[in-house]
């Protein structure tokens, strides 16, 4: 069932790793209250030193995708060619699962991860979450709890953002910070 609803993307940086955690849960309530679709959430981990590190919660990840598809292959294998289709079928079903996970992109577009991975500051952790039927006044109430975290950006209307803004307590960011001129792809 394709879903034709327009897709908001919303980032939001975080000084604390488990601060990121406890926004996706409040945001995971409000999906769970019928306040928003939630479709994806990523975060990106950037450590002091610049790296960062991406958790994704929709897209297949390659180990685990081609795992899968290596037992369930090497089962079939065993079934129709004995212990040689049971090596080949593990070859060829890791293989296929994994080059599967690549290609999948089910939540957040990578374009938009890598611009999170290069934009956010070092030493923050970025919730970006992917959400439609938003119910926006629902969001900045629960952005009220987490003064302190920065909105980084938001595809939605400046009025919108400055509110967002102001629930976070960041009211001297211009404008032009968090942006929804972009759309998504």
């Amino acid at each position: 069932m394709a879903d034709d609803s327009p897709q908001t993307l919303v980032g939001i940086s975080f000084d604390d790793t488990f601060r990121a955690q406890e926004f996706l849960t409040a945001a995971q309530r409000l999906a769970a209250n019928g306040r928003m679709h939630l479709k994806d959430a990523v975060f990106v981990i950037k450590r002091d030193d610049g790296t960062t590190v991406v958790r994704e919660t929709i897209d297949p990840q390659p180990g685990r995708t081609a795992l899968s598809g290596a037992v369930w292959a090497s089962l079939f294998g065993l079934l129709l060619g004995g212990p040689v289709g049971w090596l080949a079928g593990g070859a060829i079903g890791a293989a296929g699962g994994a080059a599967a996970a690549k290609l999948v992109d089910l939540g957040v577009p990578d374009e938009w991860v890598q611009w999170f991975r290069d934009e956010v500051p070092p030493g923050t952790s970025t919730l970006a979450l992917l959400v439609t039927d938003l119910d926006r006044d629902a969001l900045v109430t629960e952005l009220e709890r987490f003064s302190g975290a920065t909105l980084v950006y938001a595809n939605l209307e400046p009025y919108w953002l400055d509110r967002m803004r102001e629930a976070l307590g960041d009211v001297a960011a211009g404008a032009s910070d968090a942006s929804g001129a972009d759309e998504l792809p």
